[in-house]
């Protein structure tokens, strides 16, 4: 309805850019960030075992791809259990030194509103029966141990 004089010039449309998932610059994935993205990956996916009663069972039954002791248990009879079943079954095992991290990282702790965890609760060890989805931590977990 706009007269021939008072056309309104036509507006064009805003330029669109694609921007792929991997433009972010990633640098190389240390294996403790890596250990962590793969425990939380597990425990989403119903496939971590947490606990020394519950973990040396799976190790027993050779359910396991994954095992992570704490190096500083208090009962010395647990490290040297689990490091013989992972050493008879073949099973991957990691060392970490402090149970309370262990425990964060597998979840055993509360998280308040900011974020931070709270209460956290230490684990001797930890199992990983399932690696849940494919992602860049199990490749760096995996190629750290096909380096050894």
């Amino acid at each position: 309805m706009a007269s021939e004089g008072n056309e309104v010039p036509p507006v064009a449309a805003p330029e669109t850019v694609e921007v792929p998932a991997n433009a972010a610059p990633q640098g190389k994935m240390t294996i403790e960030e890596a250990l962590e993205v793969v425990l939380k990956k597990a425990l989403v996916n119903e496939g971590l075992v947490r606990g020394a009663k519950q973990s040396i069972k799976s190790l027993d039954r050779k359910d396991a791809e994954l095992c992570v002791l704490c190096e500083t248990t208090e009962e010395a009879g647990i490290v040297t259990l689990v490091e013989a079943l992972c050493n008879e079954h073949k099973i991957r095992l990691i060392k970490v030194s402090d149970s309370k991290k262990l425990g964060e990282m597998a979840g055993l702790c509360k998280i308040d509103r900011e974020g931070n965890p709270r209460k956290i609760v230490g684990a001797s060890v930890v199992v990983v029966r399932k690696w849940g989805e494919e992602s860049v931590a199990r490749t760096t977990l995996l190629e750290h141990f096909g380096s050894q």
